[in-house]
């Protein structure tokens, strides 16, 4: 039964409620997700305490969505897997809250997972349905969302799989630094689909913005290197988020993005054209510029990582690998390193239960279960 076991995920990290049932972690049944964009967009970002409330709301009706698309019971359920961090602890705790219930009424086993991993799986799951089993070792994992910018060297050994943090970013993640950006611009929330859209109509050399040098720390008197802090591999995105904003200020841009703020919000669903309408060309370059530095920065720092470490495949995953220009990027440099490079679809590059599910399929195979009294940890650490 185990090789063909129902895992029910559920996922409410951050501002996403969703719910998944995958079978033996390759065959998708269902994949529902509840989204929050419409509570969050008048604040321009999560607001923590109103994403809790939403996933009260949402969950109950989210997880028996996914059963019915499945045309399971919950009686036909093997396990319940639910994010166990990181994220916004009152947003995990529903979750996790809901999942022990769950788990405990029906007499199932349980899960924990960690949402980086889950997006690391998400690739795995889809290259799984396409047939691809020969995935080739040392795995370079990009993890890059709104809450995370993360390389990982993935390995397997049986069932089990082992992570080695080498690269982190020391501030804004990639898909944060996305987000203020845009609401700085007066472009709304989210920011990321937003300003990759506009940056195809900008010209990307208009602004000059210079990528990160990072080094590491020192400790002692001395430079060394610890794990996730690895000179050359790990990001920083808040210098750029303030070159953004000296540009605005140096270029007396505040009018038009207040003009463009107002505008915008008479518009429900603003389409591309909606915003171009109220988009200069400046702007665009600017925008454009910003995209093509964030891009670049983390395309090269990621293949750094590839060349010194002698991977042999890279994920790139998260929310941010939906974006159009890191993934033509990726897959131009990538083909001339030599390099595979596998994305998740855009659907599952977001948040969602289905890469939680498949994460917890090699944890069922190895009975690695949680007890029904382990905690929702907003800073869980991917090992």
């Amino acid at each position: 039964m185990a090789k063909g076991a129902y895992i029910l995920g559920i996922e409410s990290s951050c501002d996403e409620t969703a719910a998944a049932v995958v079978r033996g972690g390759e065959e998708l049944l269902s994949n529902v997700v509840f989204s929050q964009i419409a509570t969050h967009q008048p604040y321009g970002g999560v607001v923590p305490e109103l994403a809790s409330r939403e996933h009260l709301r949402g969950i109950v009706p989210v997880v028996r969505q996914a059963l019915e698309k499945a045309g399971k019971s919950y009686a036909d359920v093997d396990a319940i897997a639910v994010t166990q961090g990181p994220g916004l602890a009152g947003a995990l705790l529903v979750g996790v809250s809901f999942a022990k219930a769950l788990a405990f009424s029906l007499e199932k086993p349980l899960i924990a997972v960690n949402h980086l991993e889950g997006h690391i799986h998400a690739v795995l799951l889809e290259e799984k349905q396409k047939g691809n089993r020969e995935l080739r070792f040392p795995v370079l994992a990009l993890v890059v969302s709104g809450g995370h910018t993360h390389l990982y060297i993935a390995s397997e050994q049986g069932e089990h799989w082992s992570y080695e943090l080498i690269g982190r970013t020391r501030d804004d993640a990639a898909g944060e630094a996305y987000d203020k950006v845009a609401k700085l611009l007066g472009l709304g929330y989210p920011g990321g689909p937003v300003i990759d859209k506009l940056a195809k109509h900008g010209d990307p050399r208009a602004v000059k913005f210079g990528l990160a040098q990072m080094k590491a720390p020192a400790r002692g008197g001395k430079k060394t290197a610890h794990p996730g802090e690895m000179a050359g591999h790990d990001f920083s995105f808040s210098g750029i988020k303030t070159a953004v904003l000296r540009y605005v200020e140096l270029h007396q841009m505040k009018d038009e993005i207040e003009t463009r703020r107002a505008r915008l919000a008479g518009v429900a669903k603003p389409s591309v054209e909606d915003y171009l309408a109220v988009t200069d060309k400046k702007t665009l370059g600017l925008i454009a510029s910003f995209q093509h530095a964030v891009v670049e920065d983390l395309v090269e720092k990621t293949l750094a990582a590839a060349r010194e470490r002698e991977v042999a495949t890279l994920f790139v995953t998260g929310g941010v690998a939906a974006n159009s220009e890191l993934r033509d990027t990726f897959e131009k440099r990538g083909a001339q390193e030599g390099l595979p490079v596998y994305f998740p679809s855009r659907p599952l590059s977001t948040d969602n239960a289905a890469m939680i599910a498949a994460a917890a399929y090699p944890k069922f195979l190895a009975r690695d279960f949680a007890p029904l009294d382990f905690s929702a940890e907003a800073g869980l650490v991917l090992k």
